[in-house]
């Protein structure tokens, strides 16, 4: 089906559905090269929403290969983390251009058609990891949290926890039908309170849809990477799940023996004992040297739990960019960790809707207000673009941080603490798996 919606000449929208999956495997190779086949990609479970999927056309197909010229999709987070709550977000996806047709606006016009669908949804926001970090600024998403990337050596010493020994520690292949409903309820559970505060983690999405949970559970060879087949370690106290891990080892030899590396795909635990606990086992298992864990949120307790943190290799990588759809839906729609009282000046180029002066109220941790304004943007408290506002939203970002490089400006300098103060959140904002 045809989409109306503006496009490049020569390009036209359509709606995307599962009998175009061959398509979708072919024009994702193209975007993003892959090792694995696409015959054996195809085989395989699909994470995608079809119905939230868009692809391109070439209008005349004598002038052009047969095929896509590009796609993009979202997921449909309907309890998507923000501070103090959630909100229904698009998680936009699976954006890619064909090398024939790039530099041509395509991508352009993709961006502004998900934004429009996101307003007729009521999705007063969209969330994406960034392929390539200088893109998606020009569209109003700001990069909202970042995420810690470490290798550490097998052994690594590990302060004591009071509690920790009394956890049990389990580690067997990882099967969805027996490991699934215990993951997602760890998971679920270590972002509403985190480690047992009350507070919950901004950004820390869950894997909603079926479609989700099927690509997230396979285990083709094809793309285990040469290591083995996925693990899990699941971690116990008095018989109720606190934590787990999902891994894979990998064996090498060298002439000085065994040279192992274990990738961790995820660990997640529900408090600092059983942190403690998960942890000690993944730092010590046999016939291994390091230890790599994929996504490590920059207030993970392993960071504090070693004792040695200057041993560890670690590189911080931005992590879930943000983008305010509806600005007033999104800033009443979380928490603020100080009271309130504001008007905020919003530059909006592509959505106009959010362009001008909004007053935002709100008292500590309680609900928020936020009503269009006719104070002048010249005498507004802040003055910031969109795309700033959504890197302050999650918490994770300093407003005072962009002001230092002049990418939001105060009134005054006690407006800039107020406010900032206010949008800080007492925990980091991350996703634990890219979407």
């Amino acid at each position: 089906m045809t989409i109306d919606a503006p496009t490049p000449p020569g390009y036209r929208f359509r709606q995307l559905t599962a009998d175009d999956r061959r398509a979708v495997t072919e024009m994702d190779s193209w975007a993003f090269p892959a090792s694995v086949d696409p015959d054996v990609i195809e085989r395989g479970p699909s994470p995608l929403t079809w119905e939230r999927t868009v692809g391109v056309e070439v209008d005349d197909a004598t002038t052009s290969a047969p095929g896509l010229a590009a796609m993009h999709a979202s997921y449909p987070f309907g309890r998507f983390p923000v501070p103090g709550g959630t909100l229904p977000t698009a998680g936009l996806t699976w954006v890619g251009v064909h090398p024939q047709h790039r530099r041509r606006g395509i991508a352009t016009a993709m961006i502004d058609l998900h934004l429009a669908r996101c307003s007729e949804r009521g999705e007063p926001l969209s969330a994406l990891f960034a392929a390539e970090y200088p893109i998606y600024g020009r569209f109003g998403y700001g990069k909202a949290a970042d995420d810690v990337r470490v290798t550490i050596a097998r052994g690594a010493a590990l302060r004591n926890v009071p509690g920790a020994s009394d956890h049990s520690v389990r580690i067997e292949h990882a099967d969805r039908e027996r490991h699934a409903a215990l993951v997602d309820a760890v998971h679920r559970g270590a972002g509403e309170s985190v480690g047992g505060t009350g507070l919950n983690r901004p950004g820390w999405a869950t894997r909603e849809t079926p479609e989700l949970q099927a690509a997230w559970w396979q285990d083709a060879p094809a793309f285990r990477g040469g290591q083995e087949s996925r693990r899990v370690v699941v971690v116990e106290r008095a018989g109720a799940p606190r934590g787990y891990a999902l891994l894979r080892r990998k064996l090498d030899w060298a002439p000085s023996g065994a040279r192992g590396t274990v990738s961790v795909q995820e660990a997640v635990a529900l408090d600092a004992a059983a942190s403690r606990a998960l942890w000690g086992v993944l730092l010590d298992l046999d016939l291994m040297t390091e230890i790599k864990p994929f996504i490590l949120s920059p207030d993970d307790p392993l960071l504090s739990l070693l004792a040695d943190p200057r041993a560890v290799g670690q590189q911080r990588v931005d992590n879930v960019w943000v983008r305010l759809v509806d600005v007033p839906v999104a800033l009443a729609g979380r928490q603020y960790a100080a009271p309130v009282d504001t008007t905020l000046a919003v530059t909006d180029t592509r959505l106009g809707a959010n362009d001008g002066v909004w007053r935002l109220r709100a008292a500590p941790f309680g609900a928020a207000t936020c009503e269009r304004s006719d104070v002048p943007p010249s005498e507004a408290d802040l003055a910031l673009d969109v795309r700033e506002l959504g890197a302050a939203y999650l918490g994770g970002t300093s407003l005072a941080a962009l002001a230092a490089a002049g990418r939001v400006t105060a009134r005054t300098p006690d407006a800039l603490a107020t406010v900032g103060a206010a949008f800080g959140w007492p925990v980091a904002p991350v996703c634990s798996w890219v979407f």
